[in-house]
């Protein structure tokens, strides 16, 4: 097998740690580094993972890194392909997205600052919350063009829709399309005009009770968990959706995926990073791809474009 790039995933916490193991076992990548800046986590966590490629049969070498704030230990993930931003503080029980920005974004920050500087030609996929600020943030730091800085949350938001589905159907998970747009937060958009439950759609299955109570759960889908586990948040659905999108972006799938992207014109929407539908590949975003909502959906769309346009526009003081 043919493996080439290099992706740095910046954050060996739990999100981080399961999103190198999945990009690893990809066994697509030349080398993934994971790097943290508790000293000596990275270089453990690579260990373990490395012993597994022969149990697991895949040859990608993870490598570890231990960081510093002032930029030191970053050579090692040098001329990154993608970058995947997992660092910050995850959420605890009653708390909201919105309450981790000032502490993430200074973390955020630094972080995008260092990746601009020793892989100036990365993509950078932004995981840590508040999703969509940090994704403008990122954006900010690295200087680097629209394109080529885009958050995930759409893929997770989508599959956590799709999983609350095909439960209430009773039907298995690849009987089910859903799709979510809007904020990572309050003013996410699910769109159940473009679901379909074994074909039909979703408005001809369930009822708008129904629908609403599914839509509900899935705007307080990482809540709900955060509330179950008590320490800690959500990570391999979080880290399954971060590691399918570097894989987009190393294939040059061109892949159309939910992704929180630099919107200009589409939808009637301009100057905002937003969960829109986006095609993937070695450049990044390489095309926002507009789908026909209904007028009650895009009204919602819209809405939500303006809740995080002036928390965007916020975080450059940050």
């Amino acid at each position: 097998m043919s493996r080439s790039g290099k992706v740095t995933v910046v954050g060996a916490g739990f999100y981080g740690s399961t999103t190198a193991l999945r990009l690893a076992e990809y066994d697509l990548f030349g080398a993934v580094v994971l790097s943290d800046i508790v000293e000596g986590k990275p270089e453990g966590l690579a260990l373990d993972i490395n012993q597994s490629r022969s149990i697991e049969n895949f040859e990608t070498k993870v490598i570890g890194a231990t960081t510093t704030a002032d930029g030191g230990g970053y050579e090692k993930t040098a001329n990154s392909d993608v970058v995947v931003i997992t660092a910050g503080l995850p959420r605890k029980p009653g708390m909201s997205r919105m309450d981790l920005i000032g502490i993430n974004a200074g973390i955020v920050r630094g972080v995008a600052e260092n990746i601009a500087k020793h892989s100036p030609n990365a993509v950078v996929i932004v995981v840590s919350n508040p999703l969509d600020e940090m994704t403008a943030l990122a954006q900010i730091a690295t200087k680097f063009s629209y394109n080529k800085v885009m958050g995930q949350a759409g893929m997770l938001d989508t599959a956590r829709f799709t999983n609350f589905v095909a439960e209430k159907c009773g039907v298995v998970i690849s009987a089910v399309k859903t799709l979510t747009l809007g904020s990572h937060g309050e003013t996410m958009v699910p769109v159940p005009s473009r679901c379909t439950v074994n074909g039909k759609v979703l408005t001809d299955v369930l009822s708008a009770d129904e629908i609403k109570d599914l839509v509900d759960r899935t705007r307080n889908g990482g809540a709900e968990i955060v509330a179950l586990l008590k320490t800690g948040s959500a990570y391999y659905a979080p880290s399954a959706a971060a590691a399918r999108m570097a894989k987009a972006v190393i294939t040059n799938s061109n892949e159309v995926m939910p992704v929180c992207a630099w919107v200009n014109g589409e939808y009637g929407i301009s100057g905002v990073y937003l969960g829109v539908e986006a095609q993937i590949g070695r450049e990044g975003v390489t095309k926002v791809v507009e789908s026909n909502l209904t007028t009650d959906e895009l009204a919602s769309l819209k809405a939500a474009a303006e809740a995080v346009r002036t928390k965007q526009a916020d975080v450059k003081n940050l």
